[in-house]
């Protein structure tokens, strides 16, 4: 998910597309001002801009992160000013329907939050259980007739099928990954997971979810069961606190 520049928002869902070009690798430049910590993140505000990972490699390709966003369509003006959405009281956060599947969560979410510049994008992998063996040609009859079926239909981009860990994962994932401290000190059972070497910053499973600044610089990191509804409270306190802060320098 990313939060898009004025002026630029996420395609419909109507086609997998190729990933953008990822330009050469270089070191992150800038630092971002640390977010405080938010409980899904395990202390993020320690890695937010960090140049470089504990083993002393580049953080990864802050061109890689802007690349996705600017070649995401042009959107209809830029985005809204209004009002954001009431945070849920906590505690009281509404449950999805029973037998709602995620991506149905994500596409309410993008519906919901789209107006206020945000833009979920999907990155299918079969690196998790094998659970997406299919061809790119597939994936959107497998939503539409399948799972969840009932002629549902992505209101976000997703792109073609790829690696998001390992020695042919892309980089904009290794840009992710390094930016953000890992969800769980646990990856997981490795004869359900599909690449190598494993690595402590590696994704552990399907739907784990990343926010992406207009900027390009990683926000926060959501481990893959946290729950779209509290995605979407975490989301929202970032973007009041963005509000805050450009109200804060216009005055």
């Amino acid at each position: 998910m990313s939060l898009s520049p004025p002026g630029r928002g996420g395609g419909s869902g109507g086609q997998v597309v190729p990933a953008p070009e990822i330009p050469a690798a270089q070191r992150l430049a800038a630092k971002a001002q640390a977010w405080p910590r938010i409980g899904h993140t395990r202390g993020l505000e320690r890695w937010l801009g960090a140049p470089y990972t504990s083993d002393g490699k580049g953080a990864g390709d802050l061109a890689a992160s802007q690349a996705i966003l600017s070649a995401l369509p042009a959107r209809h003006g830029p985005a809204a000013a209004g009002v954001l959405p009431a945070l849920p009281a906590s505690g009281r956060l509404r449950p999805a329907e029973p037998g709602t599947s995620e991506v149905e969560e994500l596409n309410a979410l993008q519906e919901e939050l789209a107006p206020f510049g945000l833009v979920v994008l999907g990155f299918p992998c079969n690196q998790f259980g094998k659970q997406e063996p299919g061809e790119n040609s597939e994936i959107l009859p497998s939503l539409k007739y399948v799972r969840p079926g009932g002629g549902f239909v992505p209101n976000f981009q997703l792109f073609e099928k790829g690696d998001v860990n390992g020695e042919k994962e892309q980089k904009f994932y290794t840009f992710l990954k390094n930016s953000c401290p890992p969800t769980s000190e646990l990856v997981g059972t490795s004869d359900r997971l599909f690449w190598e070497p494993m690595k402590v910053h590696d994704i552990r499973w399907n739907f784990e979810k990343f926010l992406v600044g207009p900027d390009g610089i990683p926000i926060m990191r959501w481990h893959h069961r946290t729950t779209v509804s509290n995605v979407k409270m975490d989301i929202l306190l970032y973007m009041r606190h963005r509000q805050a802060a450009q109200e804060v320098k216009r005055k």
